[in-house]
């Protein structure tokens, strides 16, 4: 069980403080359970989640796993991903997003970015569905990494950028 002040990710709303643990703030929910309050740290509003829930919940890195995270970028080769379609894309990028485990989320964001720059080389388009999972997966990334090495979400993407040029 997570303590109050605790950073943690909470499946698609990403980076969330917990505010406090305790009974549902309302009457609609289930007043037997204990509830987390969380405060998503990129936007506004507030989430209740039981305390038993079977979302994805877990601690955020910690500074030193973030910047191993970083380091091993550059060796994580994009795998090599084949659809038959937009729609098995689609599912295929969705499925790796909501495991929103940070691994896999660099890997898509590495497979989308090979692919549109393939696209690019041969005069071609790139997908919006590969630009919007490719934003979301970027924003999931920044958020957690911004949070673990205590910068703001704006300045995560130069940071990578800096640490595997290795300035």
């Amino acid at each position: 069980m997570y303590k109050e002040g605790d950073l943690i990710i909470y499946g698609g709303d990403g980076v969330c403080k917990v505010v406090s643990i305790g009974p549902a703030p309302f009457s609609s929910l289930d007043q037997t359970k204990l509830y987390y309050t969380l405060a998503p740290l990129y936007r506004s509003g507030t989430v209740y989640a039981p305390t038993d829930v079977s979302v994805t919940m877990r601690p955020i890195l910690t500074e030193e796993e973030a910047l191993a995270l970083i380091r091993r970028i550059p060796s994580m080769e994009p795998e090599q991903l084949s659809f038959s379609g937009s729609r098995e894309a689609q599912q295929g990028y969705k499925a790796m997003l909501q495991t929103y485990d940070i691994e896999n989320l660099v890997k898509l964001i590495r497979i989308i970015y090979t692919k549109n720059a393939q696209a690019i080389a041969s005069k071609r388009s790139y997908s919006h569905v590969e630009e919007r999972f490719l934003k979301r997966a970027q924003e999931l990334l920044h958020g957690e990494l911004a949070a673990a090495l205590h910068i703001p979400v704006g300045e995560v993407a130069a940071f990578i950028t800096n640490a595997v040029k290795g300035e």
